[in-house]
């Protein structure tokens, strides 16, 4: 996507992924899931995005703060402060009373509605020993979002890795959706409450601070160079086509169901 704007501020990103986010938003994939079939496919591969997502911040608080021995101040105290409060609430937030990540919880809300979690489980015992996922592993859409996810993580520089973070991973799961899981969970309580509360929890966590304060890590890391925001700008586009991709191959699983 080629858009004769200058990206050299928040502003500039914004309007330049205005479409993207559009087509984002009006993806014909939450009109399509109408069955507890159909939502159980969307989490058999969207789950993918919730574990890569967890690395993608790793990546940043690596970065952003000192996780090395000796310990030595980083030079960016706002924004260290910003990932280390992600981290705390998606590593370990509070659920039921005990402390657990967002990717558990989720895991747990495949099981209470009988999906699959089988793939993923899979991929998570293999990764500490270094190994890759294999195709047969994952439905194809959510493998090449997570290889999508670590050639950025490889590759891009800090700027270009916040803006991907802030830009293409923030919550933009539109009210009808969220309305179709409240309905399934009403007329089948228990199958989908943990769902539910993933979902509430993101926009409760996304629409209190860390919105505003990941546009200034972003604007923060970019500083007055032009080709820094140019690599942010990119970085989100990218991001969200990524997006787009992963709900093209499941809006694709769910009509040939």
């Amino acid at each position: 996507m080629n858009v004769l704007l200058s990206a050299n501020s928040i502003d500039g990103i914004e309007a330049r992924i205005a479409p993207l986010r559009e087509q984002l938003t009006r993806h014909p994939l939450y009109a399509a899931i109408q069955t507890p079939e159909h939502l159980r496919l969307f989490m058999e591969s969207h789950v993918f995005a919730v574990w890569d997502f967890m690395s993608l911040l790793k990546a940043l608080q690596k970065e952003l703060t000192c996780v090395t021995v000796p310990w030595v101040p980083t030079r960016w105290p706002e924004s260290r402060r910003f990932v280390n409060e992600i981290v705390l609430g998606e590593e370990s937030d509070q659920f039921e009373g005990r402390a657990v990540s967002h990717f558990e919880v989720y895991l747990e809300a495949m099981e209470e509605c009988g999906a699959d979690t089988t793939p993923i489980r899979q991929l998570v015992q293999r990764v500490p020993r270094g190994l890759l996922i294999e195709a047969g592993s994952a439905p194809e859409a959510a493998r090449q979002f997570v290889e999508a996810t670590f050639a950025l993580i490889r590759e891009a520089k800090l700027p270009a890795l916040a803006a991907a973070f802030t830009f293409g991973r923030e919550d933009v799961i539109p009210d009808i959706f969220r309305e179709l899981v409240r309905d399934l969970n009403e007329k089948q309580p228990g199958r989908f409450g943990k769902f539910v509360w993933y979902l509430e929890r993101h926009i409760e966590v996304d629409g209190e601070d860390h919105g505003p304060l990941s546009l200034r890590m972003v604007a923060d890391l970019c500083g007055d160079d032009p080709e820094l925001w140019e690599d942010a700008a990119t970085a989100a586009e990218t991001a969200i086509e990524a997006r787009l991709a992963l709900w093209d191959g499941i809006l694709e699983q769910i009509r040939g169901s």
